[in-house]
């Protein structure tokens, strides 16, 4: 079987793999580290639609002569998904109150809706809240949309923006205990939340760098960056939970010298990296930035 990706030959040997179903198991996760994802298929000439996928997954491949994969970097399919959303946004809002009621079932099945839901949850929650509970507004929707359009046509602006809102809440950090033990509750949570949302923001920003080639890291480098990141997200847990609790001697100890701490390490090292592998590409010393 001849495997083709955006029509070059790919130059790869079949080891234990059955059917299609397993090739492009390994295909998508290779491509996906790649920063691409499937966009199409095409076998021995046909054009595969999704109602046969399930079909043509447990195809053995040596009935199979030539496996063409069409690709699109995920950069540009988040983009015109996002976009996409943007019309639907503003679709929606002219709708009546009968045909905005079944929207939403509509929409969760356009592609829009299918790769926001795989591959921006949390997006996808606030599509929900918008176009079928009536709970988040559209004109909120809209914005957080365009903020993330931002961060994948401009991660590296997007990820130097948020320097000074990173601080100051980090510095609100140091205060949530003396916030929790004098009642205020409402700056407490609000501190929590913007907290979680900037770091949110900054782990979304990482993986768009990553792909778009602003980083300049190796897989032992990355390796470690990525316990970093699991690390921190358990000290998170820590942080809610205590939080709910209104434990303010473990809320000061896990806010003051584990979270603020941590996510500045992780943004300083991303950042400086960014510089320097910037300052590199205008020497002419790494590769172009995939755009």
């Amino acid at each position: 079987m001849e495997i083709r990706i955006n029509g070059q030959i790919l130059d790869a040997n079949l080891e234990n793999e059955k059917n299609v179903g397993e090739v492009l198991a390994g295909l998508e996760q290779w491509l996906s580290n790649s920063g691409y994802v499937l966009s199409g298929l095409i076998i021995d000439g046909q054009q595969i639609t999704a109602s046969m996928v399930e079909e043509v997954f447990l195809r053995e491949i040596k009935s199979v002569k030539t496996l063409d994969i069409q690709t699109e970097s995920f950069a540009a399919l988040a983009v015109s998904s996002f976009l996409t959303l943007l019309e639907d946004i503003t679709f929606f809002e002219n709708l009546s109150f009968e045909e905005k009621t079944k929207f939403y079932d509509t929409w969760t099945e356009s592609a829009c809706g299918r790769f926001i839901a795989a591959e921006a949850a949390d997006l996808f929650s606030l599509c929900n809240g918008t176009f079928s509970s009536g709970d988040f507004s559209s004109n909120e929707l809209r914005l957080i949309t365009e903020e993330r359009i931002r961060e994948i046509k401009e991660p590296l602006k997007e990820f130097s923006d948020i320097e000074n809102l990173l601080n100051e809440v980090c510095e609100r950090l140091v205060d949530l205990p003396l916030d929790i033990q004098t009642g205020k509750e409402t700056r407490a949570a609000q501190t929590i939340q913007v907290f979680t949302t900037i770091t949110e923001k900054i782990f979304r920003l990482f993986k768009a760098l990553d792909l778009q080639g602003y980083l300049s890291i190796n897989d032992e480098q990355k390796g470690k960056l990525v316990e970093q990141f699991s690390a921190f997200y358990d000290i998170l847990k820590e942080l809610f939970d205590a939080f709910e609790k209104n434990d303010s001697v473990v809320v000061g100890d896990l806010a003051e010298y584990e979270a603020s701490v941590r996510i500045k390490e992780i943004y300083t090292f991303v950042m400086e990296n960014c510089k320097t592998n910037s300052s590199k590409a205008g020497n002419g010393q790494t590769g172009e930035k995939n755009d």
